[in-house]
């Protein structure tokens, strides 16, 4: 078995996936979470290992019980609970995770570990080999992502103590944005101030961007250089793109994540006027201030609730919060669709992923309702079906392709790792 890592840390947390760097497949998966000192009455750690069926289809693979080999095997899960004071003894309870349930990594050792990087700033373009000077590096952009860098280096840290004799690559989630041109990434602030603390348009999601309108040309068959796309990435998270050749050209998220669409918890666009007026008149600090606008605001803060399965619920009830809430929600949907479709000149595809654009219907249909102008015709019998693949929602006869693209951030981040690892 020849196969690669991919792992993502948080602060407190670390998902990991094994994919099968020939066919791609998924072998193993987990989280291991709750990572950090306990006090009192707090729970300890908790890790969850998934051996997939591809796995334990495959012979060679040491399974915990039952015989290696039936077509009807379904994925195994197995939990482990106990103290977990930092990453590296989390990367431990990871390796004893493997040992125990497969498939093993000491017979079949992964042949690379690829990193998901929040930030990467100006400097990182493309998915790169993690050097110590790398490791600065990220460590430095931590004063653009304090709440990312810093955990996703940690992760970096206790993987290469683990794995401390194969490559190890940061993809980064800023990188697929590095082509915006300099009329789309500059903020019209004194440029001098901007210049010396690194404020423009950064855009993330890249990973999910590039992996979705690659998917989405290569579905149709056709070149993706010919393509203009816009990519709609709903979770709860949100941002758009605007791809031109498979180059991105403009994204709604900026200097952070906070930029841009309606999220669950985050603003999104805001009048900077409005930060000055509640530090004078409400007399909010930074830090009340930065909890009110990712952590309150978005959905939540509209209509006390975040996930969309509710707003949808709270608008078929009638509720009047949670009914402006989606309008707001739709109306900033539909004001980056039509400011992409100026600034692409028209559009040949626009896709739509990540749990609330793979799986609220509505969503959909609302944004793109008064695109028919520019040839946007939506089916609504595809578009209510329910799929787990690749599908098409808009009619034959619609000029523009509407898709719904599943994203997979991680065999992304595991292709790139390769491209790197084994060039």
């Amino acid at each position: 078995m020849s196969a690669v890592l991919v792992v993502n840390s948080g602060s407190s947390s670390f998902k990991y996936q094994l994919h099968d760097s020939d066919t791609e497949e998924v072998l193993a998966s987990g989280l291991v979470e709750r990572i950090g000192p306990t006090t009192g009455a707090e729970p300890g750690g908790v890790a969850k290992h998934t051996v997939t069926s591809a796995a334990l289809r495959r012979t060679d693979t040491p399974l915990a019980d039952g015989p290696g080999e039936s077509p009807a095997l379904l994925d195994a899960t197995y939990s482990i609970e106990g103290e977990i004071p930092d990453h590296t003894v989390g990367f431990q309870v990871m390796l004893d995770a493997f040992a125990a349930h497969g498939p093993s990594l000491e017979n079949n050792p992964p042949i690379a570990v690829g990193h998901r990087v929040v930030h990467g700033g100006a400097r990182f373009f493309e998915p790169t080999l993690i050097t110590p000077l790398v490791e600065i590096n990220i460590d430095e952009l931590s004063v653009l992502a304090p709440l990312h860098n810093p955990a996703n280096l940690a992760g970096i840290r206790a993987a290469k103590h683990a794995f401390p004799d194969v490559p190890h690559v940061a993809v980064f989630d800023t990188a697929f944005h590095q082509t915006l041109a300099p009329a789309a990434y500059t903020y019209a602030i004194d440029a001098a101030l901007a210049d010396a603390h690194r404020i423009r348009r950064y855009g993330f999601h890249g990973t999910s961007h590039k992996f979705v309108s690659e998917a989405a040309a290569a579905f149709l068959h056709r070149p993706l250089g010919e393509l203009k796309q816009i990519v709609f990435h709903l979770g709860n998270g949100a941002s758009a793109a605007a791809i031109d050749g498979g180059r991105s050209v403009d994204t709604s998220m900026g200097l952070t994540p906070l930029e841009g669409l309606v999220m669950g918890t985050r603003s999104g666009d805001l009048d900077p006027a409005v930060l000055l007026q509640l530090s004078r008149r409400a007399d909010m600090s930074t830090g009340e201030l930065d909890a009110l606008l990712n952590k309150r605001s978005g959905l939540l803060g509209l209509a006390g609730v975040s996930d969309m399965r509710d707003i949808r619920a709270g608008v078929e009830a009638g509720d009047p919060a949670i009914t402006l809430a989606w309008d707001v929600y739709i109306h900033r949907l539909r004001a980056y669709a039509g400011a992409y479709l100026a600034e692409l000149g028209g559009v040949d595809v626009i896709t739509f992923t990540a749990g609330v654009g793979e799986n609220v219907p509505e969503v959909r249909a609302e944004a793109l309702a008064t695109l028919g102008f520019a040839g946007v015709e939506i089916d609504p019998d595809r578009n209510a079906a329910r799929g787990r693949g690749i599908r098409v929602i808009s009619t034959d006869a619609s000029p523009v392709t509407v898709l719904v693209v599943p994203t997979n951030e991680e065999l992304e981040i595991a292709r790139q790792t390769l491209v790197v690892a084994r060039p």
